[in-house]
């Protein structure tokens, strides 16, 4: 299995943190070349590498994919309880449901603002 990543973020990620092509090539268990060619976008990084590094650079798969721009992602135990209440509730719905109440919700937040 691979992941699509971010390309950049993970180059990104190794300059802020100082280091070298070679060392995130060594502790990957590949080649300073096959690693390069992550960065550059030229091969897909496989799902294992994708998570090696997100584990080394203590953040989370949906930031190195480039879905969240927040480097610890989205994690259920963030949310408050009434937070977590209404995804249980909005978890219980149809699509269409799902969508109606979206719809709704965004007009009630337009009108109290």
């Amino acid at each position: 299995m691979v992941i699509t990543a971010h390309y950049p973020r993970i180059r990104d990620l190794r300059e802020d943190n100082d280091k070298k092509q070679s060392e995130i090539a060594d502790y990957l268990d590949t080649t300073v070349q096959y690693y390069g060619l992550y960065e550059k976008g030229s091969n897909e990084i496989p799902f294992e590498r994708a998570i090696a590094l997100a584990k080394y650079y203590n953040v989370s798969l949906d930031y190195i994919a480039g879905l969240t721009n927040d480097k610890r992602g989205f994690s259920h135990s963030d949310l408050t309880k009434e937070q977590k209440d209404l995804l249980r509730l909005m978890e219980n719905l149809s699509p269409e449901e799902k969508k109606k109440t979206v719809s709704f919700l965004k007009a009630v937040i337009d009108i109290i603002k």
